[in-house]
């Protein structure tokens, strides 16, 4: 009988990637509604690191499923390698966060159990002991339920943001458990990640974000934008639009074609909020608009609303927030 849940936590040369943190607590909420035990899977050659900082939260145990050759990733290795933890621990449900490594090989690994991945959730809900999981489809136009039917394990990766990393509750120290696990063939030799250009940023990692859309008007407005996020200790970003016209670089952008970010604070400054944007941050912790129609459907979504003029509304805002931290 399958049993408990098993969150793989994915890591990149001994770092634990945020998400992982995020599909904890996902893997938590469900346990709460189910009743059953969540446990972490590692992959790598050498993960004691790891496995402690793992272990400091609230789970049954940590297994640390070591080989060489998952010293660097392959989806060869990695799914040879979830594949033997899952048949050994048998779990109702498999919890993978949504990132770029997960999408290339958790397909893979689902077939190998003839099951389909749910993918990109952005919540769960169990009604009588069914999970229903909600994902969002048309860049974001709708939100379909998707009921899972049939035999375990369940395949589910949750979209980064859906829950917050912060949330993972701790607990007392999780039993770590090491396996030494067969790898096969591998048909690929790694090469060095992909690396952004070096002005890039990782929005993603950003706490709190102030972006601009349309209603900056020029260029040479933006500096009332960069003022608000130097004062707040956050990062500046920018619609589609804005980028498009080069006023800002392609790595500031947010929105279907751009990054996916969840930072606790969001201020949108004259974005109207096209669908193709809010797909990109409306899982942020605080969204506050600023916006001179108040038809604008980023009031659907804010938290906080300023109706006005934000050549006015964001140089009094920021004198206000200097004035604070002085």
């Amino acid at each position: 009988m399958s049993n408990g849940i098993l969150v793989f936590a994915e890591h990149r040369d001994g770092v634990l990637n945020k998400t992982s943190l995020e599909a904890i607590a996902a893997a938590q909420s469900l346990a709460g509604a189910t009743g059953q035990t969540v446990n972490a899977v590692l992959l790598g050659s050498t993960l004691d690191g790891l496995a402690q900082e793992i272990a400091s939260f609230d789970l049954g145990k940590v297994i640390a499923a070591e080989n060489d050759k998952l010293s660097s990733y392959t989806p060869d290795g990695y799914t040879d390698g979830m594949e033997q933890v899952i048949r050994a621990e048998d779990p109702k449900y498999v919890v993978m966060p949504h990132t770029y490594l997960v999408r290339d090989f958790a397909p893979k690994l689902s077939a190998r159990f003839g099951k389909g991945l749910v993918s990109d959730c952005i919540r769960a809900r169990v009604d009588n002991g069914e999970i229903t999981l909600t994902r969002r489809i048309f860049l974001g136009k709708m939100d379909a339920d998707v009921s899972a039917t049939g035999e375990s394990p369940v395949f589910v990766t949750f979209q980064s943001g859906a829950y917050r990393g912060d949330q993972a509750a701790k607990g007392s120290g999780a039993r770590i458990e090491k396996v030494t696990v067969e790898i096969g063939e591998v048909r690929m030799t790694p090469e060095a990640p992909f690396q952004e250009v070096k002005q890039a940023v990782d929005l993603s990692k950003a706490e709190i974000i102030v972006a601009v859309g349309r209603g900056i008007k020029s260029k040479d407005n933006i500096v009332l934008a960069e003022e608000l996020a130097k004062a707040l200790g956050g990062d500046l970003a920018a619609s589609r639009p804005i980028c498009d016209a080069e006023w800002l670089p392609i790595d500031r952008q947010i929105g279907s074609s751009g990054q996916t970010v969840a930072p606790k604070l969001y201020i949108a400054l004259g974005i109207s909020g096209a669908i193709q944007h809010l797909v990109g941050m409306k899982n942020s912790g605080t969204i506050v608009a600023i916006n001179k129609d108040p038809e604008a459907p980023i009031f659907d979504i804010a938290d906080y609303g300023i109706v006005g003029d934000l050549f006015e509304a964001v140089p009094a805002l920021t004198e206000e927030i200097k004035k604070r931290k002085a």
